[in-house]
């Protein structure tokens, strides 16, 4: 596949924490991601790659994340959600930073109506 370095960016190398073979995979599976236009390919893929409970926890980070954002109390996810407090102030501070990825989605979620 010839990839166009200005399609497919490289993150920061300060924050990877993957080695070198794996995090060209993540970089190809989020390039390809980025490709496709069809949830149900995405939904599958994801089923086929994730257990059922890493595909809950993944939901259930984004459920936090959504939480956040309305403004729901930390100790209110961690009893909706069962999760740790840990987990939840890392979303919360992920969530706070600059040009963060989390905000991205959430502004994308609202602008095509799903809040």
């Amino acid at each position: 596949m010839d990839r166009n370095e200005t399609e497919w960016q490289k993150p920061a190398a300060e924050k990877d924490s993957l080695g070198g073979e794996q995090r060209e995979a993540l970089d190809e599976m989020c390039f390809l991601l980025s490709k496709i236009d069809d949830q149900k390919v995405i939904t599958d893929f994801f089923g086929c790659l994730f257990t059922a409970s890493e595909l809950r926890d993944f939901a259930t980070r984004w459920l936090l994340v959504r939480e956040i954002d309305k403004g729901t109390t930390q100790r209110e996810i961690a009893n909706k959600y069962h999760m740790s407090l840990c987990k939840i102030t890392r979303g919360s501070r992920e969530l706070k930073k600059n040009d963060s990825a989390f905000r991205k989605l959430l502004d994308k979620a609202r602008s095509l109506g799903l809040e």
